[in-house]
């Protein structure tokens, strides 16, 4: 998959000229008096302060909501009132809002503000009726840094990163970033993913397999169905989760002239049967799309557009046959929090965390989302990138961090990611025109500033 990412970032550079994508985003949302928010995890409390020792006010259950008027200036807690009445404080993590829903707009709420609990009198003065802001409304400043949230019972989202090998050095790191997923990528076929998924067993985590196979002859059913019988195996033997190709819209991974989504619809539909009666608790992911515009560069024998292969995919009723639509994101160079700004251009929807998401899942309706590989690209520490890489000349370690803990956060609170993997965790090679170590959340002087960025968002720092 690391040389598709090389091949991809080719066709992006040669295409530029020949492509133009436009992209309409929202502005910002419009200031509310409230907010609703779902509870997205088995339990939650409700607390008199914005912090793990304030008392217990309501204990809420998954799919319940909250009216959430306010912030604290603490990061991550938001005031308001439970289904039950309760008036108190929230990590705001463990909520799903709106798409177009903008926290920041939302008053700052001073510490003393009035709590109660459900059905019992005020802690302090009266609570405040929903709707009302709880305090003074001050300028909200600028969004806060991730919350120190516990991520054990965050239900719906979890994290993991792609793998060289699991050493010592690299179990360790993957501890520190709260990561309980290992992915490794094999081969119709090749009996060492069955050795993967004891090491990912005995280190304590679960496993995701991206399994590919002969791209020649992948087109034909009596391959698809030694395809479908060998993930079956791996379903069997244990598999957490199996993705279904990868980057079948490009002939780097598919048979040139003959890219399909109707084809591939096919092969995922025999392989989900077969890992399902394998192991029905085996995660089905569909192979994710390469991220890329250049159709209209190299034609449709070479590369699908990615937005209208997942369009085709839909139409053919994939959506039927994974329990999540596999996406990719590898070519940022901004905050995926932003939606324009770009220094190449805003012209690129695939640039864009945003973006991204929206054109790999608003075909599938409701249907949630996994990132088998979203990465950044720094060179630092190693040197000058290759030419088809020149565009993430100026990416900092510490960006390639926050980067990284923004997306995981972003991801989680949405609602609509439910696995991410880090492309990747400790990957060394830098030579060629290939520099995989660059994505390296471990850096080649052994640091980790990643490993303690994602830790804070995921509970563990």
């Amino acid at each position: 998959m690391e040389s598709l990412a090389r091949w991809l970032r080719t066709l992006v550079t040669f295409s530029l000229a020949a492509l133009v994508i436009s992209a309409s985003f929202g502005g910002a949302a419009q200031a509310q008096a409230t907010i609703t928010g779902t509870v997205i995890v088995d339990e939650l409390y409700m607390r008199s302060a914005a912090s793990r020792s304030g008392a217990i006010l309501d204990t809420l259950r998954f799919g319940q909501r909250v009216e959430i008027s306010g912030r604290s200036t603490v990061r991550g807690w938001g005031y308001g009132r439970s289904e039950a009445g309760a008036v108190g404080w929230i990590v705001l993590q463990y909520l799903e809002f709106p798409a177009n829903a903008n926290l920041s707009e939302l008053p700052i709420v001073p510490p003393d503000a009035p709590t109660n609990p459900a059905g019992g009198a005020p802690n302090n003065a009266a609570a405040p009726a929903s709707g009302d802001s709880g305090g003074a409304a001050t300028p909200p400043p600028a969004a806060p840094p991730p919350p120190a949230a516990s991520g054990a019972n965050l239900r719906g989202f979890e994290l993991g990163g792609q793998v060289q090998s699991l050493s010592p050095a690299t179990v360790n790191a993957m501890r520190r970033a709260g990561m309980t997923w290992v992915k490794r990528q094999a081969k119709e076929g090749d009996g060492a993913a069955f050795a993967y998924i004891s090491e990912a067993k005995a280190n304590g985590f679960k496993i995701l397999l991206s399994v590919i196979g002969n791209v020649d002859l992948v087109v034909e059913p009596s391959y698809q169905d030694v395809y479908a019988g060998f993930v079956g195996q791996l379903a069997a033997a244990g598999a957490d989760a199996i993705e279904v190709w990868n980057e079948q819209n490009i002939d780097r991974e598919w048979k040139r002239g003959a890219i399909s989504p109707v084809t591939y619809t096919q092969l995922l539909a025999k392989a989900y049967n077969a890992i399902k009666a394998s192991n029905p608790n085996t995660l089905v992911i569909s192979g994710a799309p390469a991220p890329t515009g250049a159709e209209a560069a190299f034609g449709s024998d070479r590369v699908w557009n990615d937005d209208r292969y997942v369009q085709g995919m839909a139409a053919a009723g994939a959506g039927r046959y994974a329990d999540c639509i596999g996406l990719h994101y590898n070519e940022g160079i901004v905050s995926p929090n932003q939606r324009s700004g770009d220094p190449r251009g805003d012209n690129y929807p695939t640039r864009y965390y945003d973006g991204q998401v929206a054109r790999g899942l608003n075909p599938f309706g409701g249907k949630r989302g996994c990132f088998t590989e979203l990465g950044y690209l720094s060179p630092q520490g190693y040197g000058p990138l290759p030419g088809n890489f020149a565009w993430a000349a100026n990416v900092t370690v510490q960006q390639q961090a926050q980067w990284l803990a923004e997306a995981a956060l972003r991801a989680a609170q949405s609602g609509r990611i439910r696995l991410m993997i880090v492309f990747n965790v400790d990957f060394t090679y830098y030579g060629g025109d290939d520099p995989q170590a660059g994505y390296a959340m471990i850096r080649p002087d052994g640091s980790c500033p990643a490993c303690e960025a994602l830790g804070r968002v995921m509970g563990v720092r």
